[in-house]
C-alpha cells in the first residue's frame, strides 16, 4: 500500500511539473483551442466575464458552484458546445429538462448577461461555450481555488441531446464503475474523476439526490453504513423519508463556500454527502489513495484540478466552420 501511494504521489508530482497546454488539440476536429484566441478580436473578453462573475458571486455565493456545474454538464453531452444552454423549440428538446438538470441546473440568466455584454463589446465573436469555460475558471478562482489558462476557440452547437444528458452525466447513485465508465467515454481517466469530483468542495445538493443513503441504500430498508451515522442523523432532520425533495445541503459542510481540500478530508471520515462522493474512498483502492493524497496535500489537488479542467474543456469542441457563434445563448441563430 505504501509503495503504491509513493508511486501515485510521484506520478502526480511529475504531472504537476508539466506546464498547462497553451494549445490544446480539439478531439474529433481539425482545429485547436488556445488561450489567445480572442486577443485581437475581443481583447476585453476575459475581463468582461470575470467582472460579471465577481458581481454575481457577491450577490449569490452559490453561483460559482452552479457555473462550474454548468460547464461540466455541458461538456459531458455532445462535447463542450453550449448545448446545455438551449431552450426547447420546434426542433430542439432542451437538456434543461433532463434528470440531472431539471430543478437543479442554474446560472442560465447570468450566462445570458455575460453574453449580452460581450455582444455589445464584440458582436458575434465570443461563443457561449467559451463563456461557460471561462466562467468555470473564474468561479474556481474567486472562491479560493487554482487558476489556469483556458484554451479558447469553441463554437456553439445548433442542437441539444436530452437523451445524452440523461445517460452520459454521472448520477449521485451510480456505482463507482458506472461513473468511471462515463468519464472514460469522454477521454477522462480515474485521476480526472477524483480531482474533478473535488469541485464538490463548494455548492449544494438536494435531499432527493442522497435520500436513499439515509433510509434505503441497497433496497433492504437500511441506511448506507459508509455514511457517518451521527452525520446521517443530522441530515435526516431536513431530509425526511418523503417530502422536502428540494431542501438544500452543503456538499462540503466544513467550508461550504471556500474552494479547498476539505471535500477529501470529509470523505476520509465518511462524511461525503453523495454516494458518488463517498465511493471514491470506499470502492476503489487507487481512488482511495488519491483521496488521501489530496486530503493531505491541497497543492497537489489544485494542480491536478487545473489540468483536468483543461482536459475536460477539450471534449469534442466545435471549431473552424462547425457550429456557430450564437448571438443569444438560449437559442440558435437562424430564424431570429
Amino acid at each position: 500500500m505504501v509503495k503504491s501511494l509513493n508511486i501515485l504521489i510521484a506520478a502526480i508530482s511529475l504531472i504537476a511539473l508539466l506546464p498547462l497546454c497553451l494549445c490544446s488539440k480539439a478531439y474529433g476536429t481539425s482545429g485547436y483551442l488556445f488561450p489567445q484566441f480572442y486577443d485581437h478580436s475581443c481583447p476585453q473578453a476575459q475581463e468582461i466575464v470575470q467582472s460579471i462573475v465577481a458581481k454575481a458571486h457577491a450577490q449569490d455565493p452559490r453561483m460559482p458552484a452552479s457555473l462550474i456545474r454548468l460547464h461540466f454538464h455541458d461538456c459531458f453531452v455532445k462535447g463542450c458546445d453550449a448545448s446545455i444552454l438551449l431552450d426547447s423549440s420546434g426542433t430542439i428538446i432542451s437538456e434543461k429538462r433532463s434528470n440531472p438538470n431539471r430543478d437543479s441546473a442554474r446560472g442560465f440568466e447570468l450566462i445570458e448577461e455575460i453574453k449580452h455584454a460581450l455582444e455589445h463589446a464584440c458582436p458575434e465573436t465570443v461563443s457561449c461555450a467559451d463563456i461557460l469555460a471561462l466562467a468555470a475558471r473564474d468561479s474556481t478562482v474567486i472562491t479560493g481555488g487554482p487558476s489556469w489558462e483556458v484554451p479558447l476557440g469553441r463554437r456553439d452547437s445548433r442542437g441539444a441531446s436530452l437523451s445524452g444528458s440523461n445517460n452520459d452525466i454521472p448520477a449521485p447513485n451510480n456505482t463507482f464503475q458506472t461513473i468511471l465508465t462515463k468519464f472514460k467515454r469522454q477521454g477522462l481517466n480515474l485521476v480526472d474523476l477524483v480531482s474533478l469530483s473535488g469541485s464538490h468542495t463548494i455548492g449544494n445538493s438536494r435531499c432527493t439526490s442522497f435520500r436513499q443513503r439515509l433510509y434505503n441504500q441497497n433496497g433492504n430498508g437500511k441506511p448506507d453504513l459508509t455514511l457517518n451515522q451521527y452525520y446521517a442523523s443530522v441530515l435526516r432532520q431536513q431530509c425526511p423519508r418523503s417530502g422536502g425533495d428540494q431542501n438544500l445541503f452543503f456538499l462540503d459542510f466544513a467550508t461550504p463556500f471556500k474552494f479547498d481540500n476539505h471535500y477529501f478530508k470529509n470523505l476520509i471520515i465518511y462524511k461525503g454527502l453523495l454516494s458518488s462522493d463517498e465511493i471514491l474512498f470506499t470502492k476503489n483502492r487507487e481512488s482511495k489513495e488519491l483521496v488521501k493524497l489530496y486530503a493531505k496535500n491541497q497543492e497537489a489537488f489544485f494542480e491536478q484540478f487545473a489540468i483536468s479542467m483543461v482536459k475536460m474543456g477539450n471534449i469534442s469542441p466545435l471549431t473552424g466552420a462547425k457550429g456557430e457563434i450564437r448571438r443569444i445563448c438560449r437559442r440558435v441563430n437562424h430564424g431570429y
